[in-house]
């Protein structure tokens, strides 16, 4: 009885982490990680490898744990958030939550540091501080700056996305951090307005009922689906942009297989979203958002198949 109720309560807290959200942030950086190993020919450590996933898993579940402490007024009346662990109670007194949220920040600092002892300083440094600013973009900027006073929350608030990518490049080499690294960083940020336009668009009710100024939820379904489509289309141009960087030496970093899986796949996009602006309050959006996860991780399985071609 011991055991199913512990087993109950570790299962509560995970479920507060919204482990659907890390799982694609971990393997953006997974996927960076990968990608930097089969370009620059750099074998990846065992213990570089646990400290740089364990770290971005850890901080990625720490932000949205405390999101989630400090959303938890609007959680309790939106039909879609309700059944979560703090407005549901069943995690109660709610700084629980919020204690655990900030130990999961401090070991995702601690282990992003420790890539310092099994690569480089500098590059333990550099991940640290990734880090470090996703926690504080994704908490401060988004959930307490933001998310209730902006429509435009989810564009600066979601810079945060852009921290997997580049913490799991810096755990391989510094070189060219700036150029596929940072093309990387900038798939995940430029993804986030779109999916999660098509998500509020679906629940538009939901946000306007807590007074959430979410654009598709406060702007005209027209105007919503516009927005939609046209941060659609920006995010598929963009997709081919690391198919044109190249190496210090001049190189190609991706090839054919890469531009073609992009160019498909954001074909796909491309006429979902147009199907937002036709029918933009039916089944459209919320298929859109369905397949905007996918779609990343189709992406970044792509540039590691390619870098290893």
């Amino acid at each position: 009885m011991q055991k199913q109720k512990t087993e109950s309560r570790v299962a509560v807290y995970y479920e507060l982490t919204k482990p659907k959200i890390w799982y694609l942030l971990v393997f953006t950086a997974f996927g960076a990680a990968l990608t930097a190993s089969n370009i620059y020919g750099i074998e990846i450590a065992p213990s570089t490898w646990a400290l740089m996933l364990f770290s971005v898993a850890a901080g990625s579940a720490a932000a949205n744990t405390l999101t989630n402490y400090h959303d938890r007024d609007i959680d309790a009346i939106m039909e879609r958030t309700k059944g979560r662990p703090l407005p549901s109670k069943r995690i109660y007194p709610a700084v629980k939550a919020r204690n655990f949220g900030l130990a999961l920040a401090g070991i995702s600092l601690v282990l992003a540091f420790g890539i310092s002892f099994t690569t480089t300083l500098e590059q333990g440094l550099w991940a640290t501080a990734f880090i470090a600013f996703g926690l504080l973009n994704n908490i401060l900027v988004y959930s307490y700056a933001l998310k209730r006073n902006s429509r435009t929350n989810i564009i600066l608030g979601g810079l945060c996305g852009g921290s997997p990518p580049m913490i799991g490049w810096v755990a391989v080499t510094m070189s060219d951090l700036w150029t596929m690294g940072l093309a990387m960083a900038g798939l995940v940020f430029i993804w986030i307005p779109m999916h999660i336009w098509a998500l509020t668009l679906h629940f538009k009710d939901d946000y306007n009922k807590v007074n959430v100024p979410m654009l598709t939820a406060v702007q005209s379904e027209k105007t919503s689906a516009r927005a939609i489509a046209g941060s659609t289309v920006v995010m598929v141009l963009f997709s081919i942009a690391p198919f044109f960087i190249t190496t210090q030496s001049g190189e190609e970093m991706v090839g054919g297989v890469y531009l073609w899986t992009a160019i498909a796949s954001g074909i796909l996009m491309v006429a979902l979203s147009i199907w937002v602006i036709v029918k933009p309050m039916e089944k459209a959006s919320w298929t859109l958002f369905k397949f905007s996860s996918p779609y990343l991780a189709v992406l970044f399985i792509a540039l590691m198949v390619d870098s290893a071609l």
